[in-house]
C-alpha cells in the first residue's frame, strides 16, 4: 500500500499477468474476480497477489510504470460483467478456427496459436508464431469486418506457443512453461555441455524445439562443483604415456582418463589423485601407470549418437 492506494496482481487467460492499482477501501481479497481498466473498456481478470509482495514481483519484472499512471481495478466483478466475459470465453475457439481460414485464404505464413477475448467482449487478442515478418493489414480488416471487435496482432515465441498449448514432459509432469515460467530464460548449447549431455536433439528438446528450460535449472550448481576439479585440458604424463581427459562425474568427484594410443578404454580417478599426479609432473616427475590410481575402468561408448555440438545449435536460443 502506498498512502491510500494499494497493489494488487491480476491473472488473465493462459497466466498472463499485469499489475494494477485500488483503493485501499475496496479491501480485495486473493482469489476473487475484478472488473480492471484497459486500454479501451475494461477486462475481468483473477486477482493472485496483494500487498507488500507485488511491490517485489513488480521489480523483479523491472515494472517501471509509475504510480500514478498504473491501471486501475474498477470493481470486484457483478453478475452480469462476469455473464458477458464467460460469453465471450466461449467464443474464442469459434473466432480461432474462423481466422485460421481467413489467413490462410490470404496466403499468409504464420500460425496463429490462440485467442483472448477482453471481458467485456469489444477487443481480442490474436497470438500467433511466425518466421518472418507478417504484414496482416488485411487480416486485421477482414476480422474487424467478420468479429465487429477491435483486433490485436501479438506475436510469441516459440516457447511461449508451448507454455499456451501446455502437455507432459519427458519427465512425466506438466511442462514447466505451461505450470509455473513466467519469465524465458535462453539456453544455451554451453548449458548442456558443462553438464556433459548427450548432444541428442531428441533427448534435449523439449516440445518446442528448442532446448529444454530446465536444463538451465542444475548449470550453475553444476560450474560451483567443477571449480573444484583439475583443469581437463591438462595431459597426466605417465611412464607408461600419456593420459588424456574424457569426461567428469560431478556427483562423485571423479574424472576419467585413458591413454592418449588407447582411447576406447577410459578409467576413473578420485579428483584429488589427478590433483597429485598433476602436482608430480610439474616436479618432473612421472608415476609409472595410470592404472595404478585408477578406481575403476570401462569400455568407451560412442554417447554422441551421430549428433554434434552443430544440432545442438539449431535449438539455442
Amino acid at each position: 500500500m502506498q498512502g491510500n492506494v494499494c497493489l494488487a496482481e491480476v491473472r488473465f487467460k493462459n497466466d498472463r499477468k499485469d499489475y494494477f492499482t485500488y483503493p485501499e477501501d475496496l479491501n480485495l481479497e486473493v482469489g476473487e474476480l475484478v472488473a480492471v481498466e484497459a486500454a479501451i473498456g475494461h477486462d475481468i481478470g483473477i486477482v493472485t497477489l496483494l500487498g507488500e509482495i507485488v511491490k517485489r514481483q513488480m521489480k523483479r519484472k523491472r515494472f517501471r510504470t509509475p504510480l500514478n499512471e498504473m491501471k486501475k481495478i474498477y470493481r470486484r466483478a457483478r453478475a452480469n460483467d462476469i455473464e458477458k466475459w464467460l460469453s465471450a470465453i466461449k467464443l474464442e475457439d469459434g473466432t480461432l478456427s474462423r481466422t485460421r481460414t481467413i489467413a490462410e485464404n490470404l496466403g499468409l505464413e504464420m500460425k496463429l496459436n490462440d485467442v483472448e477475448y477482453q471481458g467485456d467482449k469489444t477487443k481480442a487478442i490474436f497470438y500467433y508464431t511466425a518466421d518472418g515478418r507478417v504484414d496482416f493489414r488485411e487480416l486485421i480488416k477482414k476480422l474487424a469486418e467478420e468479429f465487429h471487435i477491435r483486433i490485436e496482432m501479438r506475436q510469441i515465441g516459440v516457447r511461449q506457443e508451448s507454455a499456451k498449448l501446455g502437455g507432459i514432459g519427458s519427465c512425466g509432469r506438466e511442462l514447466c512453461c505451461a505450470s509455473w515460467i513466467s519469465d524465458f530464460q535462453s539456453v544455451t548449447t554451453g548449458v548442456a555441455r558443462v553438464q556433459q549431455l548427450s548432444p541428442n536433439p531428441q533427448k534435449l528438446a523439449g516440445q518446442c524445439g528448442k532446448l529444454k528450460c530446465c536444463l538451465n535449472f542444475e548449470y550453475e550448481a553444476y560450474v560451483e562443483a567443477l571449480k573444484s576439479f583439475s583443469d581437463p585440458n591438462i595431459v597426466l604424463h605417465f611412464e607408461s604415456g600419456d593420459a588424456i581427459h574424457q569426461k567428469n562425474d560431478v556427483f562423485k568427484g571423479i574424472m576419467w582418463y585413458s591413454y592418449t594410443n588407447d582411447k576406447g578404454n577410459i578409467m576413473a580417478l578420485p579428483v584429488d589423485k589427478v590433483k597429485e599426479i598433476i602436482a608430480m609432473n610439474k616436479k618432473g616427475q612421472k608415476p609409472a601407470k595410470l592404472e595404478d590410481y585408477a578406481i575403476t575402468k570401462e569400455a568407451q561408448t560412442n554417447t554422441n549418437e551421430g549428433y554434434g555440438e552443430a544440432d545442438l545449435k539449431k535449438m539455442s536460443d
